[in-house]
C-alpha cells in the first residue's frame, strides 16, 4: 500500500510539468510548421509575387480605362471615340464600310 501511494504522489508531482511541457511543445510546433509559422514564409513570398503581378495587370487595365473615360468627357468628347463606341454598341455600319478594330 505504501508503494502505491509513493507511485501516485510521484505521478501527481510529475503531471504538472509534463502537461506544461506538452503545451509548450504543441505551441512551439504550431509556430514552426503551422499555417502562419516560420516554414510558411516561402508560401507568403510566392503569393506576394503572384499578387504583385496581378496588381500590375490591374493597374495597366485601370490606366487604359482612365484614358477612355477622359476621351468621353461630356464637355469635350473625342468625336472619333464617340463614333467608335456608337458603332460598336449599336452595330450601326454602312455595307460599304470597313471596320478595323484597334485593341
Amino acid at each position: 500500500m505504501a508503494q502505491k501511494s509513493k507511485i501516485r504522489s510521484l505521478l501527481r508531482s510529475a503531471a504538472g510539468p509534463a502537461v506544461g511541457t506538452l503545451v509548450i511543445a504543441f505551441f512551439g510546433g504550431y509556430a514552426l510548421v503551422g499555417p502562419n509559422g516560420v516554414l510558411a514564409y516561402g508560401d507568403y513570398s510566392r503569393a506576394l509575387t503572384e499578387r504583385q503581378a496581378v496588381l500590375s495587370q490591374t493597374k495597366a487595365r485601370h490606366d487604359a480605362l482612365a484614358k477612355k473615360v477622359a476621351l468621353l468627357d461630356p464637355r469635350k468628347a473625342n468625336p472619333d471615340m464617340v463614333d467608335e463606341l456608337v458603332r460598336k454598341e449599336l452595330g450601326v455600319a454602312h455595307p460599304d464600310e470597313i471596320i478595323v478594330p484597334l485593341d
